[in-house]
Parts: structure tokens; C-alpha cells; sequence
């Protein structure tokens, strides 16, 4: 049994520029905004970003830290369209796959089970065939011989999720109504780095929540970060809801003005 407990800035010290991240959580739900706070002060860039994007995104987009985004959507949650996303697509900062929902969470299943593809029949007669040239489709071998599409994994070197709690082994707890597919983040990368409001005795984590809310398991954790609302601005509940005001705030600011104001001066502001 390894205690696997470190900073942020630890975590962040083993990423590297050009890495495949994937970042946990969902919209503007649950985010690791700890970590993701600690890589953009960082000198990580030209990375390959996979999310079911939030904050995250637009944050790493608006820092020019994105060299080629995967995700289904990027999304406020109360604010429909991530507006720095929005920005930084817009201007053609980076390359976007963009894909299904369901094709997303299969991606990222055959990545956790190392299989190169699974087949699935989201995106079948939508345009996602047409925007992605690169996928490809796939005849079942029986008899009843139908078409799906062969979602590629979505392998990772690195993973960032946030949880409510966790032990020093990397054991992770959520206790709010989603799992937010963090389980499949974590087992699809090569290494995780889980932050938490609260890390507590592995007996703690059962005394008065049911094990199936044990998400996030040991052997799929590299580093266990404790982040008491290191999911601000983003809701993680029950420990907390999103921060409207100070979601709203980013969403209005330009991001020079907004990254001088909220972020380290060694990080700078980067459009």
C-alpha cells in the first residue's frame, strides 16, 4: 500500500507538452479546476484535451494551451455555449473532433478495456460522419449484419478528476447523483491525478455511504491531491453548488483581464 498524496503542482510536474489529457467531470459540474488552475500556471501546452467540457476547456482554449480538443460538447450548464471556448473555435486555435455523447463514454470504455475500437450506433446517419472523415464504420459478423460506427479509444496519458472524497491510497468517493464517468478518465490514461474536497480513513469512506459510491479505484490513481473546493467554480455535490456569480464573471470578462485578476502573475495572460 503506497500513500499516493501530493500538491497540485506535483501532479501537474509530471504532464508534459503534447500529452493526451483527459479532464473528468462534466459541463460545469464537478470539474478539477484545482489542477487545471495549477497547468495553466504551468508551461504545459499543445496538448490534446478529452472532455465533456466545461470551464476546463475554455480556460486551457483561452490560454492558447490546446492543440486539438475531443469532446460532445463545451458547456456552462446555466450558460448554454462556453463563451472562451466559443472564442478560441471561432478564431481557429485548434483542431475539434467533435462527437456524440454516447460515442464520447464508448471511446473512453475501449480505451479503459484496450480494445482499439467499439462499435456503436450513435452518429449513424448524423453529420458526425460527415465532420470527422477519419471515422470509420463496421458490419457485424451476424446474421443480422448491421452498420455501426467504429468509435476509435480515446486513450490517455493523463487523466484529472475531481471527487468528494478519497484515502491516501487513491481510492475515490462521489457523493453527489452522477458519476460523471470519471471511473472511465481514470482507467483510460496511463496516469490519474484525482483531487478531492477531503481525503479521509479508507474506513471512513463506507461509514455512512454506500460502497458503490466508491467510483474511483486505487490501482487506476497515481496521485491523490486534497483540494477543499478545488471544483470552484463548478458545483461538486453535496459539498457545494456552482458559483453562479463568479461562473458568470468568467463568462463576461475577457480573459486577459479575468486570468490577471484570478491567476498567478507567473502564469500570465495568455489569448
Amino acid at each position: 500500500m503506497t500513500d499516493k498524496t501530493m500538491t497540485a503542482e506535483q501532479a501537474v510536474s509530471r504532464l508534459e507538452s503534447g500529452m493526451t489529457l483527459g479532464i473528468g467531470g462534466w459541463g460545469s459540474r464537478r470539474k478539477p479546476m484545482s489542477l487545471v488552475g495549477a497547468l495553466l500556471r504551468s508551461g504545459v501546452t499543445d496538448l490534446t484535451v478529452v472532455s465533456y467540457g466545461g470551464p476546463d476547456v475554455g480556460m486551457l482554449a483561452a490560454a492558447g494551451r490546446i492543440r486539438k480538443l475531443v469532446a460532445p460538447f463545451v458547456t456552462l450548464d446555466s450558460i448554454p455555449l462556453e463563451p472562451h471556448y466559443r472564442a478560441a473555435r471561432e478564431s481557429g486555435a485548434f483542431e475539434l473532433m467533435e462527437v456524440d455523447e454516447a460515442m464520447f463514454m464508448w471511446g473512453l470504455h475501449a480505451a479503459a478495456n484496450r480494445l482499439p475500437f467499439l462499435p456503436v450506433r450513435a452518429g449513424i446517419g448524423s453529420d458526425v460522419m460527415r465532420v470527422n472523415p477519419g471515422l470509420r464504420t463496421v458490419t457485424s459478423p451476424y446474421e443480422d449484419g448491421e452498420t455501426f460506427v467504429a468509435m476509435p479509444a480515446l486513450r490517455l496519458d493523463a487523466a484529472l478528476v475531481h471527487l468528494n472524497r478519497a484515502d491516501r491510497l487513491g481510492n475515490g468517493q462521489y457523493l453527489g447523483p452522477d458519476p460523471y464517468f470519471d471511473d472511465l478518465f481514470c482507467e483510460a490514461a496511463e496516469a490519474a491525478y484525482m483531487s478531492c474536497e477531503r481525503i479521509v480513513d479508507t474506513a471512513e469512506l463506507t461509514k455512512e455511504a454506500a460502497p458503490q459510491t466508491l467510483l474511483v479505484q486505487r490501482h487506476t490513481v497515481t496521485g491523490v491531491v486534497e483540494a477543499p473546493n478545488g471544483a470552484h467554480f463548478t458545483s461538486c455535490a453535496p459539498d457545494y453548488g456552482r458559483d453562479e456569480d463568479a461562473q458568470r464573471e468568467y463568462a463576461t470578462t475577457p480573459w486577459p483581464e479575468y486570468a490577471a485578476r484570478h491567476l498567478a502573475p507567473s502564469e500570465g495572460a495568455r489569448s
